[in-house]
């Protein structure tokens, strides 16, 4: 009899932790979220995050603050994050230009893929190479021509050294066999707002974060970085129209640190993908030149590692470190 009854008593101790745990999760979130982007305001991931935001405001009724925290590539957003504790109410923005710098820069304080749980990958998006209406290049033929012309004359910005920006230039520069001056800036807005100034004759970005310049007429778009031509900008050719071989993708996705309690990576990455694939959602992922993936968490995992093996060795072959 003894043994049933502890057995009873364990039975009905463990059904009561259940619930509460069960609780625990399921007030989530109870408070504002804190979701950390390593871009300047007005940049790609500063806009995605604000339209996710806004979304999952209106269904949870709580706020994701975005806090940008521009700077060295977007490594200073993963050392922040990581300060914050695990429990779901800090998140990070993981894009490819934090990934590259992971890979370029030496002796940073984590690791991506042992110190962050995916959550959803969002979308991709090509960048636009764009010169000021100064340049003497309509083309990218013309362009690559000037460039030979005057070897190391032409300066070219991005948001910092080992940005998705700066690789994209010395890919251009590597298969076409010409020398840009590399300029970083602390991100990419700084890079495009010098580029208007002539400060620097051309730089990289993302098509959210380049649409107003080229429509003010401040920038002349020469070219987008994907293989095919982006719906926004139809008139425009991709780079490997005139570059065989080249190709760069920015991306978006969703992270937390590692020990974030497994049901709320669940619950968040299953809220996001949903409304990533809302029409009105999707719509307007589009309108700012994204192709929505609305990725799981295992999609995003499998994305990382085909991400970070191509990128490492993009940037072992060209050469790329931080002292460039």
């Amino acid at each position: 009899m003894s043994q049933i009854r502890y057995a009873i008593v364990a039975g009905a101790f463990a059904l009561l932790l259940a619930p509460s745990a069960q609780a625990a999760q399921s007030g989530y979130p109870d408070r504002p979220i804190r979701l950390i982007i390593g871009s300047a305001p007005g940049s790609g991931p500063d806009i995605i995050s604000r339209v996710i935001s806004d979304r999952l405001y209106s269904m949870w009724n709580q706020r994701i603050v975005v806090d940008s925290r521009p700077g060295a590539a977007g490594t200073i957003s993963a050392e922040l994050a990581l300060r914050a504790a695990p429990d779901g109410y800090t998140w990070m923005m993981l894009t490819s230009q934090l990934l590259v710098a992971s890979e370029v820069f030496p002796n940073i304080k984590f690791d991506l893929q042992r110190d962050f749980a995916s959550i959803s990958l969002i979308g991709t998006v090509p960048f636009v190479l764009m010169v000021n209406p100064q340049v003497p290049a309509r083309s990218i033929a013309e362009l690559v021509a000037l460039a030979k012309k005057s070897p190391g004359s032409l300066r070219y910005g991005s948001a910092g050294t080992g940005a998705s920006e700066h690789l994209s230039g010395v890919m251009f520069t590597t298969l076409t066999g010409t020398q840009m001056l590399h300029v970083p800036y602390k991100g990419v807005a700084q890079a495009v707002a010098d580029t208007i100034a002539n400060e620097v004759q051309l730089t990289y970005a993302v098509v959210p974060a380049a649409l107003p310049s080229i429509q003010g007429g401040r920038l002349r778009p020469l070219g987008v970085t994907s293989r095919k031509r982006a719906p926004l900008l139809p008139e425009v050719p991709s780079i490997s129209e005139a570059v065989p071989g080249y190709e760069m993708l920015g991306w978006y996705s969703l992270v937390a640190q590692t020990g974030t309690p497994e049901e709320i990576l669940a619950r968040v990455s299953t809220d996001v993908v949903k409304i990533v694939h809302e029409p009105a959602f999707a719509d307007r992922l589009k309108n700012l030149g994204i192709d929505v993936v609305g990725g799981t968490r295992a999609d995003l995992d499998a994305f990382r590692r085909s991400q970070t093996e191509r990128i490492s060795k993009l940037v072992k072959a060209a050469g790329i470190n931080n002292k460039q």
